[in-house]
C-alpha cells in the first residue's frame, strides 16, 4: 500500500511540475529562453556548469527544456536530486532564501502535506536556504562558463 501511495504522489509531482508549472514558466517568461541547445552544452569546458547541465541531463535521461534549465541549474548547484524529496528540497531551499512564487509555495505545501517522512530534510534544505547568499535574482544562463565549484562557494561560502 505504502509503494502504491509514493508512485500515485510521484505522478501528481510530476504532473503539477511538468503539465502545470511549466506551460506556466512558459507564458511568465516569453524573452528568458535558454539560449543553447542540449548538444552545445557538451562543447562548454569541463567542470563548467554548462557541461555540469549537458552531463547532468544525459546522467537523468532528461531533455533540455528552455524554460525549465534554470530549474535544473539549481539541482547541479544545490546538489538535490531529480527524486521526490530532492524536489521538495529543492523548493524548501528557495523558499528558505528568499523566493516566493506559486510554484516554490505550491511544490512546498504538497511536499509537507503528503511526504511527511522527508520533513528533516526539507526543514535542512530550508535553513540551508536562509544561512545561503540569495540566489534568485542570479542571471542564470550567464553563469554557464563559471566553475561550478565556485558558484558553490559563492551560494554557501566555506567558513
Amino acid at each position: 500500500m505504502y509503494k502504491r501511495i509514493v508512485k500515485l504522489r510521484s505522478l501528481i509531482l510530476v504532473y503539477l511540475t511538468h503539465h502545470m508549472a511549466l506551460p506556466l514558466l512558459k507564458l511568465l517568461r516569453k524573452n528568458d529562453v535558454f539560449p543553447y541547445s542540449g548538444e552545445e552544452l557538451h562543447f562548454f569546458a569541463p567542470g563548467t556548469l554548462g557541461n555540469q547541465l549537458a552531463e547532468f541531463l544525459d546522467v537523468n535521461n532528461l531533455q533540455l527544456l528552455p524554460y525549465y534549465a534554470r530549474h535544473d541549474i539549481k539541482h547541479i548547484l544545490l546538489e538535490y536530486e531529480t527524486t521526490d524529496e530532492g524536489e521538495g528540497s529543492l523548493q524548501c531551499f528557495m523558499l528558505g532564501n528568499g523566493h516566493l512564487s506559486f510554484p516554490v509555495a505550491a511544490t512546498v505545501v504538497y511536499c509537507f502535506l503528503t511526504m511527511p517522512e522527508h520533513w528533516h530534510l526539507f526543514r535542512k534544505a530550508y535553513r540551508r536556504g536562509k544561512a545561503a547568499v540569495r540566489i534568485s535574482d542570479w542571471k542564470w544562463f550567464e553563469l554557464l562558463e563559471e566553475p561550478v565549484v565556485g558558484l558553490r562557494r559563492q551560494i554557501i561560502p566555506v567558513v
